[in-house]
C-alpha cells in the first residue's frame, strides 16, 4: 500500500513538473511576442521540448498548439537558424499541427491563424532564397505550400503561374493564369504572359485567342497590338494585318520593318495605293532600302506591263528597279524584274545584258 501511494505521489510530481514547463514555455513565448527577442523564443522552445517528452503531453492539443506557435515563429524569425534543432522548425511545426484534431482547432482559431501566417512567411522566404539561386523548382514547391495554407492575404497564384511557366509546367501555368483572368481585374501583363506560355507550348491558336481577348479588354495597348501583328505575320495572315497595321505604324512611324509589313499586307489584299504609300515612306526614311525599291518598282512594273502607254509607270519602274539592282547587283529578283521591263520597253541591248547575267548566276 505505501508503494502504491508513493507511486501516485511520483506521478503527481511528474504532472506538476510538466505543467510547470508548459507554463514557463507559455510565459517565455508571451515575452517573445512583446519583445521580439530570440532569447525568449529559445527559452520557450526549451521548456516546450521538456513538456513534449511526456507521452501524454505530446498528444495534448494545447501543448501541440503552443509548440506549433513557438516553432512556426522560429521558422520565420530565425531565418539563419541560429537556434539549433534536430530538424527544420517548419517540419516540427507541421508535426505538431498534424497531431491536432480538426474539431480542436475551433478552440484555437487565433492561434491557428498565427501559425499559418508564420508558415506562409517562412515558405515565401525559402522561395526567395531559391530564386536567388535560380532554383525555380524549389521556389515553386515553396509557393505550393503557401497555397495549401489557404491564407487570404497571400495571393500566391501569380507567383505559381510564373514559376510553373519557368519550370515548363505549361498546363499548370495556364490553369493559374486562367484563374487570375477570371477575377475580371487582371492587368494586361497577365494576358501577355499567358500568351507567352502558349507560345512556348507551341499552341499558336491559343496565343491568338488570348491576344484577341486582351485586345478586346485593352484596345489601346501597344504591346497587345504588336504581338497580334507579329503573330499574323508569322502565320501569313495578311488579310488580318491590313485593318490594324495603320494603328501599329502610328506607334512606331519610323520603324522600317513595320512600314514594309504594312505595305506588303495591303498589297496582298489589293490595297495598292496604300501599299505604295508605305513603300514610299520607307524610301523617304531609307532611300537605299532594297526591299522597298524592289516592291514599289514591281507595282509600277505591273502597271506598265498592263498598259505600255503608262509613261509614269514606265519611268518609275525603271528608276526603282535599277536602284534595287544597284543596291544588290547580283540579286535574281531584281534582275528578273528588269528583264521583264526591258522586254516590254523594247530595249533589247539591256535585255541581253540582263539575261546574260542571269544565265551566269544560274550556272554558278
Amino acid at each position: 500500500m505505501p508503494a502504491i501511494v508513493s507511486g501516485l505521489l511520483l506521478l503527481g510530481s511528474v504532472q506538476t513538473f510538466a505543467q510547470s514547463n508548459y507554463k514557463e514555455s507559455s510565459n517565455s513565448f508571451a515575452r517573445y511576442t512583446q519583445s521580439g527577442d530570440l532569447k525568449n523564443l529559445e527559452s520557450a522552445k526549451k521548456f516546450i521540448d521538456e513538456t513534449y517528452k511526456n507521452r501524454r503531453d505530446s498528444n495534448s492539443a494545447r501543448v501541440n498548439v503552443l509548440r506549433a506557435m513557438i516553432y512556426s515563429a522560429m521558422a520565420y524569425a530565425d531565418s539563419t537558424r541560429s537556434i539549433k534543432n534536430p530538424s527544420d522548425p517548419i517540419d516540427i511545426t507541421y508535426e505538431s499541427v498534424n497531431k491536432i484534431r480538426k474539431r480542436d482547432w475551433e478552440n484555437y482559431s487565433s492561434e491557428f491563424n498565427y501559425i499559418k501566417q508564420n508558415l506562409a512567411a517562412s515558405h515565401i522566404y525559402k522561395a526567395k532564397k531559391a530564386l536567388e539561386k535560380e532554383d525555380y523548382a524549389g521556389a515553386y514547391e515553396s509557393y505550393l505550400k503557401v497555397r495549401d495554407l489557404n491564407i487570404q492575404n497571400y495571393d500566391v497564384t501569380y507567383n505559381l503561374a510564373l514559376l510553373a511557366a519557368q519550370t515548363e509546367q505549361y498546363a499548370a501555368a495556364t490553369a493559374y493564369y486562367n484563374n487570375l483572368l477570371k477575377r475580371g481585374d487582371a492587368p494586361v501583363e497577365y494576358y501577355l504572359e499567358l500568351a507567352e506560355v502558349h507560345k512556348r507550348n507551341g499552341d499558336s491558336q491559343a496565343v491568338l485567342n488570348i491576344l484577341h481577348d486582351a485586345r478586346t479588354k485593352f484596345p489601346e495597348n501597344k504591346q497587345v497590338l504588336m504581338n497580334l501583328v507579329q503573330l499574323f505575320a508569322q502565320r501569313n495572315e495578311y488579310k488580318a494585318i491590313a485593318p490594324i497595321i495603320d494603328e501599329a505604324v502610328a506607334h512606331e512611324p519610323e520603324n522600317i520593318d513595320l512600314n514594309y509589313l504594312a505595305g506588303y499586307a495591303n498589297e496582298s489584299v489589293g490595297n495598292i495605293e496604300i501599299a505604295k504609300r508605305y513603300y514610299g515612306k520607307i524610301l523617304q526614311l531609307e532611300p537605299n532600302n532594297y526591299e522597298a525599291n524592289l516592291a514599289l518598282g514591281l507595282i509600277f512594273l505591273n502597271n506598265f506591263l498592263q498598259d505600255s502607254d503608262n509613261v509614269e509607270a514606265q519611268y518609275q519602274a525603271q528608276n526603282l528597279l535599277l536602284k534595287a539592282n544597284e543596291i544588290r547587283p547580283y540579286d535574281v529578283n531584281a534582275l528578273k524584274s528588269l528583264s521583264l521591263y526591258y522586254e516590254r520597253s523594247g530595249d533589247l541591248a539591256q535585255l541581253d545584258r540582263v539575261k546574260l547575267l542571269l544565265n551566269q548566276l544560274s550556272n554558278n
